[in-house]
């Protein structure tokens, strides 16, 4: 077993963990956080995709003593209260949620491209959810949910 120290959700977390359980496996097992789903397990379908100092990483792929002194952030951590973050309304507003499975994943990745590049083109939006895979929506309400976010976060557009 191993001591872990990491921000949750920007809120300091400990757990104790076999150092070969995955991010995925603590954020579920252990802490009840199921808004990361469990896919493929091989890093190809981004349905786990969390971020881990701000950077969108597949939750499957990461061991355990890998978090230590990291920042890990959820789809559970981006609302404030009930106050949704934008690009969750967003993808409500434009109809981005079909079975909903790859939505936690979807706009994790897309916060992390809206941080780095706050107005990004269709084509850089479709290269940064190119490793979340949808079976129901066909990506073009995605990709307008997260155009739309993007106008929203952008000072100047409407």
């Amino acid at each position: 077993m191993m001591t872990l120290d990491f921000t949750l959700n920007g809120k300091p977390c400990r757990i104790q963990t076999k150092p070969g359980l995955t991010l995925q496996d603590i954020l579920r097992d252990i802490l009840g956080l199921t808004g990361t789903k469990k896919g493929c397990e091989q890093g190809v379908c981004g349905s786990c995709t969390v971020l881990l100092d701000e950077k969108a990483v597949n939750a499957c792929l990461v061991l355990a003593p890998l978090v230590q002194g990291r920042s890990v952030t959820t789809i559970e951590g981006l609302a404030e209260g009930e106050h949704l973050h934008p690009l969750q309304e967003a993808f409500i507003e434009h109809g981005a949620i079909q079975c909903g499975y790859c939505t936690p994943g979807m706009i994790l990745s897309a916060k992390a491209l809206l941080d780095e590049t706050p107005a990004p083109d269709e084509a850089l939006i479709r290269k940064s959810l190119r490793g979340n895979l949808c079976r129901c929506t066909g990506y073009v309400k995605i990709i307008e949910a997260v155009q739309a976010a993007a106008k929203r976060n952008t000072p100047g557009t409407a």
